[in-house]
Protein backbone atom coordinates (compact mmCIF):
# COMPACT_ATOMS: atom_id res chain seq x y z
CA UNK A 1 0.00 0.00 0.00
CA UNK A 2 1.37 3.40 -0.98
CA UNK A 3 1.94 6.11 1.66
CA UNK A 4 -0.79 8.21 0.01
CA UNK A 5 -3.34 5.36 0.23
CA UNK A 6 -2.39 4.67 3.84
CA UNK A 7 -2.86 8.34 4.73
CA UNK A 8 -6.25 8.41 2.98
CA UNK A 9 -7.40 5.36 4.94
CA UNK A 10 -6.27 6.93 8.22
CA UNK A 11 -8.24 10.09 7.38
CA UNK A 12 -11.36 8.02 6.66
CA UNK A 13 -10.90 6.16 9.96
CA UNK A 14 -10.62 9.42 11.90
CA UNK A 15 -13.75 10.78 10.23
CA UNK A 16 -15.65 7.60 11.11
CA UNK A 17 -14.85 8.19 14.78
CA UNK A 18 -17.07 11.28 14.56
CA UNK A 19 -20.17 9.11 14.00
CA UNK A 20 -22.37 8.48 17.02
CA UNK A 21 -23.68 5.02 16.08
CA UNK A 22 -21.21 3.24 18.36
CA UNK A 23 -22.85 5.00 21.31
CA UNK A 24 -26.27 3.51 20.61
CA UNK A 25 -25.72 0.63 23.03
CA UNK A 26 -25.60 2.89 26.08
CA UNK A 27 -26.41 6.52 25.19
CA UNK A 28 -30.18 6.02 25.09
CA UNK A 29 -30.12 4.36 28.51
CA UNK A 30 -27.97 7.11 30.01
CA UNK A 31 -30.11 9.95 28.65
CA UNK A 32 -33.32 8.20 29.70
CA UNK A 33 -31.91 7.53 33.17
CA UNK A 34 -30.79 11.11 33.76
CA UNK A 35 -34.04 12.59 32.51
CA UNK A 36 -36.14 10.10 34.47
CA UNK A 37 -34.09 10.70 37.61
CA UNK A 38 -34.63 14.44 37.33
CA UNK A 39 -38.31 14.36 36.48
CA UNK A 40 -39.50 11.51 38.70
CA UNK A 41 -37.56 12.67 41.77
CA UNK A 42 -38.63 16.29 41.27
CA UNK A 43 -42.26 15.30 40.70
CA UNK A 44 -42.28 13.05 43.75
CA UNK A 45 -40.82 15.70 46.03
CA UNK A 46 -42.93 18.52 44.62
CA UNK A 47 -46.04 16.42 45.11
CA UNK A 48 -45.12 15.84 48.75
CA UNK A 49 -44.29 19.52 49.25
CA UNK A 50 -47.56 20.60 47.63
CA UNK A 51 -49.40 18.27 49.99
CA UNK A 52 -47.83 20.22 52.88
CA UNK A 53 -45.62 17.42 54.18
CA UNK A 54 -42.18 19.08 53.94
CA UNK A 55 -40.70 17.15 56.87
CA UNK A 56 -40.82 13.98 54.76
CA UNK A 57 -39.07 15.50 51.73
CA UNK A 58 -35.57 14.17 52.44
CA UNK A 59 -36.84 10.67 53.22
CA UNK A 60 -39.08 10.66 50.17
CA UNK A 61 -36.27 11.95 47.98
CA UNK A 62 -33.78 9.29 49.08
CA UNK A 63 -36.35 6.51 48.75
CA UNK A 64 -37.36 7.75 45.31
CA UNK A 65 -33.77 7.94 44.05
CA UNK A 66 -32.82 4.48 45.34
CA UNK A 67 -36.02 2.78 44.16
CA UNK A 68 -35.91 4.53 40.80
CA UNK A 69 -32.26 3.66 40.17
CA UNK A 70 -32.86 -0.01 40.96
CA UNK A 71 -35.95 -0.06 38.77
CA UNK A 72 -34.11 1.58 35.89
CA UNK A 73 -31.14 -0.80 36.20
CA UNK A 74 -33.25 -3.96 36.25
CA UNK A 75 -35.68 -2.75 33.60
CA UNK A 76 -32.91 -1.65 31.26
CA UNK A 77 -31.01 -4.91 31.69
CA UNK A 78 -34.08 -7.05 31.05
CA UNK A 79 -35.18 -5.09 27.97
CA UNK A 80 -31.72 -4.92 26.40
CA UNK A 81 -31.04 -8.55 27.22
CA UNK A 82 -34.27 -9.47 25.43
CA UNK A 83 -32.97 -7.63 22.37
CA UNK A 84 -29.73 -9.65 22.61
CA UNK A 85 -31.76 -12.86 22.79
CA UNK A 86 -33.61 -11.93 19.60
CA UNK A 87 -30.36 -11.16 17.80
CA UNK A 88 -28.83 -14.46 18.97
CA UNK A 89 -31.92 -16.37 17.84
CA UNK A 90 -31.68 -14.75 14.41
CA UNK A 91 -27.97 -15.63 14.23
CA UNK A 92 -28.63 -19.31 14.99
CA UNK A 93 -31.48 -19.38 12.46
CA UNK A 94 -29.21 -17.87 9.81
CA UNK A 95 -26.60 -20.56 10.51
CA UNK A 96 -29.25 -23.21 9.87
CA UNK A 97 -30.33 -21.53 6.63
CA UNK A 98 -26.75 -21.33 5.36
CA UNK A 99 -26.16 -24.98 6.13
CA UNK A 100 -29.43 -26.15 4.56
CA UNK A 101 -29.54 -24.00 1.42
CA UNK A 102 -26.31 -22.08 0.72
CA UNK A 103 -27.23 -21.37 -2.91
CA UNK A 104 -30.57 -19.87 -1.95
CA UNK A 105 -28.86 -17.74 0.68
CA UNK A 106 -26.33 -16.57 -1.90
CA UNK A 107 -29.18 -15.60 -4.25
CA UNK A 108 -30.91 -13.78 -1.40
CA UNK A 109 -27.78 -11.76 -0.69
CA UNK A 110 -27.41 -11.02 -4.38
CA UNK A 111 -30.94 -9.57 -4.55
CA UNK A 112 -30.23 -7.44 -1.48
CA UNK A 113 -27.30 -5.84 -3.31
CA UNK A 114 -29.38 -5.40 -6.47
CA UNK A 115 -32.05 -3.59 -4.44
CA UNK A 116 -29.33 -1.29 -3.14
CA UNK A 117 -28.36 -0.25 -6.67
CA UNK A 118 -25.78 -2.70 -7.96
CA UNK A 119 -26.12 -4.37 -11.34
CA UNK A 120 -26.97 -8.06 -11.31
CA UNK A 121 -23.48 -9.04 -12.46
CA UNK A 122 -21.74 -6.90 -9.86
CA UNK A 123 -24.18 -7.94 -7.14
CA UNK A 124 -23.44 -11.59 -7.93
CA UNK A 125 -19.69 -10.97 -7.73
CA UNK A 126 -20.02 -9.16 -4.41
CA UNK A 127 -22.30 -11.85 -2.97
CA UNK A 128 -19.89 -14.61 -4.01
CA UNK A 129 -16.97 -12.71 -2.48
CA UNK A 130 -18.88 -12.19 0.76
CA UNK A 131 -19.80 -15.89 0.91
CA UNK A 132 -16.21 -16.94 0.31
CA UNK A 133 -14.98 -14.74 3.15
CA UNK A 134 -17.66 -14.97 5.87
CA UNK A 135 -21.23 -15.74 4.75
CA UNK A 136 -22.71 -15.54 8.25
CA UNK A 137 -21.26 -12.08 8.90
CA UNK A 138 -22.48 -10.89 5.51
CA UNK A 139 -26.07 -12.04 6.14
CA UNK A 140 -26.16 -10.74 9.70
CA UNK A 141 -24.98 -7.35 8.48
CA UNK A 142 -26.69 -6.93 5.12
CA UNK A 143 -29.84 -9.01 5.61
CA UNK A 144 -30.63 -8.51 9.31
CA UNK A 145 -28.87 -5.22 10.02
CA UNK A 146 -26.78 -6.53 12.92
CA UNK A 147 -23.57 -4.56 13.43
CA UNK A 148 -21.01 -5.13 16.21
CA UNK A 149 -20.57 -1.41 16.92
CA UNK A 150 -24.31 -0.88 17.53
CA UNK A 151 -24.94 -4.13 19.40
CA UNK A 152 -27.02 -3.69 22.56
CA UNK A 153 -24.98 -4.08 25.76
CA UNK A 154 -27.24 -5.00 28.70
CA UNK A 155 -24.76 -4.57 31.58
CA UNK A 156 -23.36 -1.33 30.20
CA UNK A 157 -26.86 0.01 29.57
CA UNK A 158 -28.00 -1.05 33.04
CA UNK A 159 -25.09 0.65 34.83
CA UNK A 160 -25.39 3.77 32.67
CA UNK A 161 -29.13 3.99 33.34
CA UNK A 162 -28.86 3.55 37.13
CA UNK A 163 -25.87 5.88 37.48
CA UNK A 164 -27.40 8.64 35.41
CA UNK A 165 -30.70 8.25 37.30
CA UNK A 166 -28.91 8.81 40.62
CA UNK A 167 -27.03 11.83 39.26
CA UNK A 168 -30.22 13.27 37.80
CA UNK A 169 -32.19 12.60 40.99
CA UNK A 170 -29.64 14.31 43.22
CA UNK A 171 -30.17 17.62 41.41
CA UNK A 172 -33.77 18.29 42.52
CA UNK A 173 -33.03 16.49 45.81
CA UNK A 174 -30.71 19.37 46.69
CA UNK A 175 -33.75 21.65 46.76
CA UNK A 176 -35.06 19.82 49.85
CA UNK A 177 -32.40 21.59 51.92
CA UNK A 178 -33.82 25.08 51.35
CA UNK A 179 -33.80 27.03 54.65
CA UNK A 180 -37.57 27.55 54.93
CA UNK A 181 -40.40 25.04 54.32
CA UNK A 182 -42.21 27.42 51.97
CA UNK A 183 -39.14 27.76 49.75
CA UNK A 184 -38.51 24.04 49.36
CA UNK A 185 -40.95 23.44 46.51
CA UNK A 186 -39.66 26.38 44.48
CA UNK A 187 -36.08 25.39 45.24
CA UNK A 188 -36.76 21.88 43.93
CA UNK A 189 -38.35 23.30 40.80
CA UNK A 190 -35.40 25.63 40.22
CA UNK A 191 -32.81 22.90 40.62
CA UNK A 192 -34.85 20.56 38.42
CA UNK A 193 -35.23 23.11 35.62
CA UNK A 194 -31.50 23.81 35.60
CA UNK A 195 -30.85 20.07 35.53
CA UNK A 196 -33.27 19.58 32.65
CA UNK A 197 -31.51 22.26 30.61
CA UNK A 198 -28.12 20.63 31.27
CA UNK A 199 -29.47 17.15 30.50
CA UNK A 200 -31.06 18.30 27.26
CA UNK A 201 -27.88 20.05 26.18
CA UNK A 202 -25.68 17.03 27.00
CA UNK A 203 -28.08 14.74 25.16
CA UNK A 204 -28.04 16.94 22.06
CA UNK A 205 -24.27 17.29 22.15
CA UNK A 206 -23.68 13.54 22.61
CA UNK A 207 -25.99 12.60 19.76
CA UNK A 208 -24.72 15.35 17.45
CA UNK A 209 -28.16 16.97 17.17
CA UNK A 210 -28.82 20.74 17.15
CA UNK A 211 -28.78 22.14 20.66
CA UNK A 212 -32.05 24.07 20.92
CA UNK A 213 -34.87 21.69 19.99
CA UNK A 214 -33.80 18.63 22.05
CA UNK A 215 -33.13 20.83 25.08
CA UNK A 216 -36.48 22.59 24.75
CA UNK A 217 -38.26 19.23 24.40
CA UNK A 218 -36.67 17.93 27.63
CA UNK A 219 -37.46 21.13 29.56
CA UNK A 220 -41.10 21.32 28.43
CA UNK A 221 -41.71 17.64 29.19
CA UNK A 222 -40.17 17.91 32.65
CA UNK A 223 -41.96 21.14 33.49
CA UNK A 224 -45.29 19.67 32.43
CA UNK A 225 -44.74 16.62 34.63
CA UNK A 226 -43.86 18.75 37.64
CA UNK A 227 -46.86 21.02 37.12
CA UNK A 228 -49.28 18.09 36.95
CA UNK A 229 -47.77 16.49 40.05
CA UNK A 230 -47.90 19.75 42.00
CA UNK A 231 -51.56 20.13 41.07
CA UNK A 232 -52.38 16.62 42.24
CA UNK A 233 -50.47 17.19 45.49
CA UNK A 234 -52.42 20.38 46.14
CA UNK A 235 -55.71 18.55 45.55
CA UNK A 236 -54.66 15.84 48.00
CA UNK A 237 -53.79 18.47 50.59
CA UNK A 238 -57.09 20.32 50.15
CA UNK A 239 -59.11 17.10 50.36
CA UNK A 240 -57.35 16.19 53.62
CA UNK A 241 -56.35 12.71 52.45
Amino acid sequence: MSPHSRQALEEVYQRNLEHRTHRAGWLRAAVLGANDGLVSTACLMIGVAAASAPKFLVTVGIAGIVAGAMSMAVGEYVSVRSQNDIEESDRLLEIEHLAAAPEAELLELEHIYIDRGLTQELAHQVAVAMHEKDPLAAHLRDELGQHPHSKARPIQASVASATSFIIGGLIPFAGAFAPTPGAKAWSIVTFAMVGLVVTGAISAKSSGAPLFNPTLRVVIGGALGMAITAGIGSLVHMSGI
